[in-house]
Order: structure tokens, then sequence, then C-alpha cells
């Protein structure tokens, strides 16, 4: 049995690489990446992080959550049918065309997914050349598709309290006021690669009660698929570390209600159409709940006259080595006291060979950096400024 469960772990794992959705991910990040310099190199003639910054996030995350998922759905016996994976990944290109990354979340991917599965039941739909994948779901609801929606919906606040305030990326727009402010926005996908049941012929029931939630199957094979969970949230008005780390808070409280109403369709599958359309409703009004708090909060990163307000920090720079941070304020360069990047600049250049500080922290306390200047570090210290001088016409959506 064991050697038998083995052989089928492996072979599940292989069809993670025959299935297009792991290959659009990556493409997908890497455009993220593209267009998140592009504009970066626009708004500040550099870049802070490089254009593979999103691939690098795509796969790390998730794997270990995938993981601890995989146990507990196959350890509970939670069969889903295989033209239901068929038309999530249809889903997550269809949404993706939207070119707003937050709906290839699972709330929409797979939320989608299970309404579309009780009309193709009911109207004896297929997709050619999955005729049989569809002709063999019958009639049913599955209470089982929204169990798997309220997890992934848990893991989706977990990678975005964990993953999702790395690396913000800054970026100049105009107030309604016609001033220069300051945003951080987040554009991130991530791939989280979970084990399912689904109808087959090599694993046999171990136990009279697994599977919980079957199909009316009695044999089962395993498959490893990928979950594209998108998150794109902009941030003008508070911390970026603050904001994303609540929006992620929300949604883990939101799949663990999800999860735990989900149960009821086990005595009742019509409570699982209830609880799918809370998933999706409660998901859209959680993004804006975020955008309405944050209209509503003033300009975080705007000019101050106590200095110059740090929007972005680029790695592995001397500003980044001296531990400054987005939303700290520099007061004073070499006792310079400086209002505008012209005179910070003139300041540094009062002593290359050392750099002195005076800063305000994010609590308005203020805290004195040096450093030890080298040739060939960055002639501004690789910090990005909220500034007036410049025009742009990007407006705030």
């Amino acid at each position: 049995m064991v050697q038998i469960w083995l052989v089928e772990l492996l072979k599940g794992t292989g069809k993670l690489f025959l299935n297009p959705v792991l290959y659009y991910l990556v493409f997908l990040a890497g455009i993220l990446g593209v267009m998140r310099v592009k504009r970066e190199r626009k708004n500040f003639h550099i870049r802070a992080y490089d254009a593979y910054f999103e691939l690098r996030q795509l796969f790390p995350t998730g794997l270990l959550i995938g993981l601890v998922l995989s146990i507990i759905v196959v350890a509970a016996g939670i069969v889903v049918p295989f033209a239901a994976i068929l038309l999530i990944a249809g889903f997550t290109f269809l949404w993706s065309l939207t070119t707003n990354v937050r709906w290839v979340s699972p709330a929409y991917t797979v939320g989608a997914a299970f309404f579309a599965i009780i009309l193709f039941a009911e109207n004896n739909w297929s997709i050619p050349p999955f005729t049989d994948a569809f002709h063999s779901i019958g009639d049913k609801v599955y209470p089982s598709m929204v169990i798997i929606l309220g997890l992934l919906l848990i893991a989706e606040g977990m990678m975005i309290v964990k993953n999702g305030s790395i690396g913000t990326s800054p970026k100049l727009a105009k107030s309604k006021r016609g001033q220069s402010i300051g945003v951080h926005e987040v554009k991130r996908i991530w791939m989280l690669p979970m084990f399912f049941l689904i109808p087959g012929d090599v694993l046999h029931l171990p136990f009279e009660w697994w599977p919980v939630f079957h199909i009316g199957a009695k044999e089962f094979s395993l498959i490893l698929v990928p979950f594209a969970i998108g998150f794109h949230q902009q941030i003008k008005g508070m911390l970026p570390k603050e904001a994303v780390e609540l929006h992620g808070r929300r949604v883990i409280f939101l799949g663990s209600l999800v999860t735990i109403l989900s149960t009821a369709g086990y005595w009742n599958p019509l409570y699982a159409i209830v609880v799918a359309s809370l998933a999706i409703i409660g998901r859209e009004s959680l993004a804006l709940l975020a955008y309405l708090k944050d209209e509503g909060l003033p300009f975080y990163f705007s000019k101050k006259n106590q200095g110059l307000m740090i929007i972005g920090i680029i790695p592995e720079s001397p500003a980044d080595k001296m531990g400054l941070q987005a939303g700290e304020i520099i007061a004073k360069v070499n006792g310079m006291l400086v209002l505008d990047e012209k005179v910070f600049y003139e300041a540094l250049q009062k002593n290359r060979a050392h750099c002195k500080l005076d800063v305000l922290d994010t609590n308005g306390e203020i805290r004195f950096v040096q450093r030890v200047l080298f040739e060939g570090d960055h002639h501004e210290l690789g910090i990005l400024f909220v500034h007036d001088e410049r025009k742009y016409d990007e407006k705030i959506g």
C-alpha cells in the first residue's frame, strides 16, 4: 500500500509540469517585473528591485503552505472532480486577461469554477477533448470545492502577510489638488501547488470514513495542481507594511470563516452555494474596504517641512546598509538642513568620504546615522525621494 502511494505521489508531482498554468504564471510574473521597472525608471530614473524580483517571489512562499494544505486535503479525503481543475485553470487564464492581477485569486477562480460546475452539470455541457471528465460530474453540488476555496483564502492571507509587504514598489503620482505625492504599490503573483484526490483507478479506500467529502467514486488518483494567487494593493495613507499586513489578516479571517461554514455542505450541499457566494462577495468587500480606508487618510508620502521624505530605498545601496526606511524623513545631511534634493546633493559633496544624517523615524523621533562612503557608491546614497520639482502626468488610480 505504501509503495502504491509513493508511486502515485511521484506521478502526481510529474503532472504539475504538464499543467500550462505553471508556465503561464512564470510569464505573468516576468511581465509584472518588467512593467514595474519601466514605471520606476520613469519616475526616478532608476529601478528599486531588478525585473526578476517578482519571478523570485513566485515560488518559495507558496511551497511550504501548499505542502501543509496538501496534507490536510489528502488526510481529510477531500475529493474534487477533474473537471473542476480544468475550469479553475480556464478561469485563471480568463481573469488574467483583465490585466487586474488581484482577479487571479482563489475567490474568483475557484469561486467561478464552482458555479460553472453546477451549470455544466445541469445542462450536460462539456469541453472537448475533456468530454468524459465533464460527463462524469453528474448533477451534484460539490461542497469539497468550497472547502478548498476556504483553505486557499487562508493561504492567500498568509502569503499577503508574509510576502506582500516585501519590496513594495514606490511611485510618484499627483493628488486631486495637483500636489506631487508618493504611493506604494504591490502587484504580486504567487504559485501555490496542492495535491488533490481526483477520481481514478489507483488508490483504494484505506478507511471506512475516508474520503469524507467524496463525489461518488471509490478509487482515486493524486494530482499536483498549481494555483495562482494574485494580489494588488495601492497605499498612499499608511506605511506599506502596516497596510498590507492588515489586509492579509482580514483575508485570513474570511478564509477561516468560509472554511468553517463550508463544512455545512456535508449535510446539505445547497449550503455550499451560499458559502461560495459569501467567499466571492467577502473578498471583493475586503478589497473595497482597503481602498476606502486608504482614500480617507491624509497623504503619508508627501513633501514635508521638516526635511526630505524617503519613499524608497534601493537594495544593497549605502542607504540600505545604513538602515534607512521608507517613511522616514532626512532633516540634515552633514549638519546642513535639507528641504530639496539639490541641497541634499550639495550637502553630500561637503564630505564625500563620510556621511552623517539626522533622521526623523516613522514615530517622529530623531536618530543619527553615519557611514563611510566608498568610490562607486550611489551619489545620492540610493534613496528615492518625494519631491515636487518634476511634473508627472500619472494620476492615482
